[in-house]
């Protein structure tokens, strides 16, 4: 049951107190998704005014960015740069990623983060800006790739679609696939995406542009 709920504003303790609205918001976006999440629903379940969880977040949004970052399970998927060769790094961080999405742990919560994404889009946003900017940007930054801000996108804009697709819509055979060929599977698209070319070369010279065509008249 809900603590009962204190008048007065601020309590004691006002990081105990901010982390224990935090673990209500969790609980509310796990079971409610973000549209049934409110900021009174939120209090009540952590014992505060309202105005409380205003002052310390904002707004939904700005209470739904904290949850989300408070102590993610795939902020560990930036150690994965220092634990081995980087030329194998996209089929091991592809394993690690699939393993936690299918940790009876660490998987609900992230199923319930992405499900609370899409019935949102601002939601959405926060969820693809943290994937980029607070995982995939500092592995790219940590095995020193070019254009890092690119590459953290693409990756992580990569495995939150794939995730979508086998965890959530669970779509044909993506979502059947062993969670070995998966990972065997998308591998290569992430190591092509930290450390590949990422362009192809220019057509710029092969297109006739005026003045060759004037060469020929």
């Amino acid at each position: 049951m809900p603590r009962q709920q204190r008048a007065g504003g601020r309590r004691p303790g006002a990081t105990r107190t901010r982390e224990e609205i935090l673990e209500a918001a969790q609980r509310s976006f796990a079971d409610s998704g973000y549209d049934g999440t409110t900021i009174r629903g939120v209090a009540r379940e952590a014992g505060v005014d309202p105005a409380l969880v205003l002052q310390f977040f904002g707004s939904k949004d700005g209470l739904f960015d904290a949850a989300l970052r408070a102590d993610p399970p795939v902020r560990d998927l930036v150690t994965l740069a220092g634990e081995g060769e980087v030329a194998d790094l996209g089929v091991r961080l592809a394993r690690r990623y699939l393993e936690l999405w299918e940790d009876p742990h660490s998987g609900p919560r992230m199923l319930a983060v992405v499900r609370a994404a899409a019935a949102a889009p601002s939601a959405s946003a926060m969820v693809t800006a943290f994937m980029t900017d607070a995982v995939m940007l500092p592995l790219a930054k940590a095995i020193d790739a070019d254009e890092p801000e690119l590459r953290a996108a693409l990756a992580g804009a990569y495995l939150l679609g794939v995730a979508t697709a086998r965890y959530v819509l669970r779509i044909g055979p993506l979502a059947s696939l062993s969670r070995q060929d998966a990972a065997s599977v998308l591998g290569p698209v992430v190591q092509h995406h930290l450390t590949g070319q990422l362009r192809g070369p220019s057509t710029t010279g092969s297109r006739m542009g005026p003045s060759v065509m004037s060469e020929g008249v």
